[in-house]
């Protein structure tokens, strides 16, 4: 497990980079971190795809520059599907499966922000999608169609995301792709998340009624299903 950095034609992006053990070559997933930033939650959920003999990276958008000004960018591509951050993931995708030791198949998923980024990317070149509580895009229909399948997880309680398990699976049923979304009635957002982020964040999460908690049964429940996806669609 290390620290590297890929090149792409809208700039340098450093990471974490999960090898398995196993004998490889290996498929591989893209992991988009929380608005927060790349942490050790996210290294620890790479290193638990690596364990499952996935080849992960989990990228850091605010490594560097203005922090502000860097989640201005991401959240107009995470809601536009155009932008820097989207050619970068296009070419981290890209760098992992050229990769001598991947077998060319790339999934992605992520948790809040990278969840939306995960539905944006879905028809950009990635075999498998997996979102987690992330927002829906602005054009959602455009951004599903011809979209890889897409395992997608909700949590009931979190008041930010209200019905968008069900927006997001009547869409995924319009566009004929294979998907299973699921919404947890008795969790909120970020219940996959054991680090629930900075104390800074804490009243902006009420404010905005998201109910950040983790919830092993569920998120292990979710895990299992992105497995189950990622094993049919990545193999």
């Amino acid at each position: 497990m290390t620290s590297i950095t890929i090149p792409t034609p809208a700039g340098d992006i450093v990471g974490h980079l999960a090898i398995p053990v196993t004998p490889g070559p290996w498929p591989a997933v893209v992991v988009v971190h929380q608005v927060y930033g790349l942490d050790d939650d996210i290294r620890h959920i790479a290193d638990k795809f690596a364990g499952d003999g996935y080849l992960a990276f989990a990228p850091d958008f605010l490594a560097s520059g203005n922090r502000l000004g860097c989640l201005v960018s991401l959240a107009r591509a995470m809601s536009s599907g155009e932008g820097d951050p989207v050619v970068q993931l296009t070419a981290i995708r890209t760098w992992l499966a050229a990769r001598d030791d991947c077998t060319g198949k790339v999934g992605i998923t992520g948790f809040c922000m990278g969840g939306g980024f995960a539905i944006v990317m879905a028809n950009k070149g990635f075999d498998a999608s997996a979102p987690n509580y992330g927002q829906l895009p602005k054009h959602l229909d455009a951004a599903l169609a011809g979209a890889c399948p897409v395992v997608a997880s909700y949590g009931g309680l979190d008041r930010s995301l209200r019905g968008a398990a069900g927006t997001l699976e009547k869409a995924l049923t319009n566009a004929g792709v294979a998907h299973d979304v699921k919404e947890y009635p008795t969790s909120g957002h970020s219940f996959m998340n054991q680090d629930l982020g900075p104390s800074w964040m804490k009243p902006i999460q009420k404010l905005a009624g998201l109910n950040v908690a983790y919830v092993d049964t569920d998120a292990e429940d979710a895990w299992q299903r992105i497995l189950a996806m990622f094993a049919t669609a990545l193999h």
